[in-house]
């Protein structure tokens, strides 16, 4: 009987102790040593974007990630400003509507006039095409 429960005991306490580690493997071993590649999963790449990939394509795909984070951050922060009311004072056009007038968040967008929507897309199309290669 003794022998039964130091047994359970011993195989209880087996259950807890940790398992050895298999350091994770990737196909994509030549991204392993880049900055964020971390312990368990090394480098991380779900939908395979970059295998069979070179390094140039690689910092490509980095560069516009960090970009399209940093304009989502100014999205935020834009969508907080106004929202809490803080507005740009005068007239968004020539026919005498407010920025004031105008509502927060994507419900502003039938608010403003087709010409500024205009605007914002062909500015944002040369920005991308011409400034942040």
């Amino acid at each position: 009987m003794k022998l039964a429960i130091f047994a359970s005991l011993l195989a209880g306490a087996a259950a807890f102790a940790p398992a050895a580690q298999q350091k994770a493997t990737s196909s994509l071993s030549a991204f392993e040593n880049e900055i964020g590649a971390q312990e368990p999963l090394g480098y991380w790449d779900p939908l395979n974007f970059c295998l069979d990939q070179d390094q140039d394509r690689f910092d490509r795909l980095r560069y516009v990630e960090l970009k399209h984070g940093r304009i989502a951050m100014l999205a935020i922060t834009g969508h907080i400003t106004t929202s809490s009311g803080v507005r740009l004072a005068g007239d968004i056009d020539f026919s005498g509507h407010s920025f004031a007038s105008i509502k927060s968040g994507i419900a502003g967008l039938s608010d403003v006039p087709q010409a500024g929507l205009l605007q914002i897309v062909a500015f944002i199309g040369f920005l991308e095409l011409f400034v942040m290669k």
